[in-house]
């Protein structure tokens, strides 16, 4: 599992994804989504701009797994 450090009290998945080079656009965000794909602390995600909090645990099948974490 590898560690993102944000620097504010939330961010959104879409732009977290974006932002720690894990996806290269909020399109490809999307389909992930769309084939269930991605997991928030263990439950499929059906929304882009989910709130992600620090200590939240991402996770895209098949690419990788995430925590957040505080600067």
């Amino acid at each position: 599992m590898e560690i993102i450090n944000i620097s504010t009290p939330t961010i959104q998945l879409d732009q977290l994804l974006k932002w720690a080079g894990i996806v290269e656009s909020g399109g490809q965000v999307r389909l992930f989504i769309e084939d269930g794909l991605i997991m928030v602390n263990g439950i499929k995600i059906h929304e882009r701009r989910k709130k992600i909090h620090p200590n939240d645990i991402i996770e895209i099948e098949n690419i990788g797994k995430w925590k957040v974490m505080v600067e």
